[in-house]
């Protein structure tokens, strides 16, 4: 916009103000792989519901950013994008998992800011609909008859949250992890394409990622969950891990961080945002919808949830003999 202030007629100075774009404006949400998996679940809810509830003016964009599960965008956001406040980006507990163990690279968790926690998912054994395996029994009998004969997938690599799902079950039925056949996908939307092909025999993803592609008409089950119950609503019937036999439990934290330097005011705005969201009337209905469970933090706890998470996954990585970086 251009204000013209004259002061005579024949001297007159043009000054051009910019508009400035504040941190609810434009927004956007990126997901840190390709379409289909639990990263564009949460971003596509964060998108609903803000504009269900009208916290901001234009529908948010969501953009997808694959490369090494999850790296690519924290590295990205980091090093281009530090200060720019309308972007923000999922994360999940294998996110955290991840930088225990250095694969975002030089970075650790203290190099970006942790904005807030929407919801939880479980890990979720799945197996193809025609799958002969009918329970995790069935698949822990095969795999410990012959491990080479199963071939597990997931979206991610060795030492992934997917991966340790799949090793601690592994363990739990006293199969050693270093004999699985782990397949590794950039995605969960890529895994569960392999699993319907038949190109791998069971996915060890989430419970809710799993439950949202049944809904949208994948050919797949889920033998089991890994929490200490049965999870609520349409997962009612579907058996823990436990109940069959194997100790195994996977709670998935799911939320969005920012860049390093967006001020402390676009910060603010944003932990308010999300405090508000899910204090609203309709952010259950529309969590539960999703297949995620209810767990609510923003700004400072959730800073220090995520510090103590990573810590307590860099022990966990030791004791699989897998690297990890010490935090900053």
């Amino acid at each position: 916009m251009k204000l013209i202030s004259c002061l005579a007629a024949a001297s007159c100075v043009v000054v051009t103000l910019s508009a400035t774009a504040g941190p609810l404006d434009k927004t956007e949400c990126i997901a840190p792989a390709k379409p289909g998996g639990g990263f564009d679940l949460t971003c596509k809810l964060a998108q609903s519901a803000l504009q269900e509830g009208k916290f901001v003016a234009d529908p948010m964009r969501v953009t997808y950013m694959p490369g090494g599960i999850g790296a690519a965008a924290y590295n990205t956001v980091i090093a281009q994008k530090p200060d720019v406040a309308n972007s923000i980006v999922a994360f999940s507990g294998g996110s955290l998992l991840n930088l225990a163990q250095g694969k975002f690279g030089r970075y650790t968790e203290n190099d970006v800011r942790w904005l807030a926690a929407i919801g939880t998912d479980y890990g979720a054994v799945v197996v193809a609909e025609n799958s002969p395996f009918k329970s995790l029994k069935d698949v822990m009998v095969a795999m410990k008859a012959d491990p080479t004969k199963v071939v597990l997938g997931a979206g991610g690599t060795v030492g992934s949250q997917d991966w340790m799902k799949a090793a601690l079950t592994a363990r739990a039925g006293g199969v050693d992890p270093k004999t699985m056949r782990y397949v590794a996908f950039e995605g969960g939307g890529e895994a569960l394409t392999a699993l319907q092909g038949g190109h791998i025999h069971v996915f060890t993803g989430d419970a809710a990622e799993a439950g949202q592609q049944i809904k949208a008409g994948a050919k797949v089950r889920i033998l089991a969950v890994m929490n200490d119950k049965r999870l609520p609503g349409d997962m009612a019937n579907i058996p823990t891990a436990t109940e069959q036999g194997y100790n195994v439990e996977w709670p998935i934290v799911r939320g969005f961080y920012v860049g390093p330097k967006v001020s402390d005011a676009d910060y603010k705005v944003w932990v308010d945002t999300f405090t508000k969201l899910m204090a609203t009337p309709f952010w259950d209905k529309m969590r539960n919808e999703r297949g995620l469970f209810p767990m609510a933090m923003t700004g400072a706890p959730l800073d220090a949830y995520v510090k103590a998470q990573v810590a307590g996954y860099r022990k966990m990585a030791e004791d699989f003999g897998l690297n990890v970086v010490p935090a900053k």
